[in-house]
């Protein structure tokens, strides 16, 4: 997998990336084809809860090391979510859109690319860090996000983006197009939302105790962005708990030790 030199915290005025799940830009384009108001209706139980990954509650703990690169807990979840995603029917026009939500560090990014990659070669992937325009934008990017690239894919037309430059401070001029597929998948703090929710196929939540998030962020860099993190992490429990995401997740996924179930569900 090739790599490139992740953003570090500026002091020229251009903004740090606030990507913090293993693995950024450059993992993103090696392993993917690189509040509003709030919506309470769930899809029916046995939609919810089907034959596959996402009708049983279990445990596949594998091990100690947490998130792994190589084989783990995280490759079966992948396949199976994905079966479980083909099995179901498109709800955002033709496309099946598919949201891996989550806090920061949770490993969010790296799961979204094997998800992808498991549901079929040509999947998208977009990544709502890619649409916010810098910092204070965490939950208030949405209509862009809608405007560019849901409204299109619900018309069967193809969407396009302009990404954010982290370093620079602004949008690139470029656009990314995002083509029309069977399945889509949106990944990012708050991907899963509310105003979205009776339009996903499959939602993924995914979750760590804190302590391992801030270790996993502060070993990709270095510590830098810490500081800017802290005020991200009040920002994302305080929607996260604003909008139940969780609950309402198809499957919640601990990536310590890849323990998954699904919400309202008992042991």
């Amino acid at each position: 997998m090739t790599t490139e030199p992740r953003p570090r915290a500026t002091t020229d005025g251009g903004a740090p990336d606030p990507r913090t799940e293993g693995g950024h830009r450059a993992e993103r384009r090696a392993e993917s084809t690189r509040p509003d108001q709030a919506v309470t209706e769930q899809r029916p139980e046995a939609d919810r809860c089907g034959s596959g990954v996402a009708g049983r509650r279990a445990e596949a703990a594998r091990g100690a090391g947490g998130w792994r690169e190589g084989d783990g807990g995280g490759v079966s979840v992948v396949e199976e979510i994905a079966r479980e995603v083909w099995a179901r029917s498109p709800r955002l026009g033709d496309t099946r859109l598919v949201a891996v939500d989550g806090p920061s560090g949770a490993g969010k990014t790296v799961f979204a690319a094997r998800l992808a990659a498991a549901i079929g070669p040509e999947t998208p992937v977009v990544h709502t860090d890619d649409l916010l325009d810098g910092w204070g934008d965490q939950v208030t990017f949405w209509p862009r996000l809608e405007e560019w690239v849901l409204a299109p894919l619900r018309e069967g037309r193809a969407g396009h983006y302009r990404r954010y430059d982290w370093e620079a401070g602004h949008f690139a001029p470029e656009w990314t197009e995002v083509p029309p597929a069977p399945v889509a998948v949106l990944e990012g703090v708050t991907a899963a939302r509310a105003a979205i929710r009776p339009e996903l196929t499959f939602s993924v939540f995914l979750t760590a105790p804190l302590a391992e998030r801030i270790r996993r962020t502060d070993r990709r860099d270095g510590g830098t962005l810490s500081s800017y993190l802290v005020q991200w992490r009040r920002g994302e429990e305080a929607h996260f708990a604003a909008d139940a995401t969780a609950h309402h997740a198809d499957l919640v996924v601990d990536t310590t030790g890849w323990a998954f179930a699904v919400p309202g569900t008992t042991t």
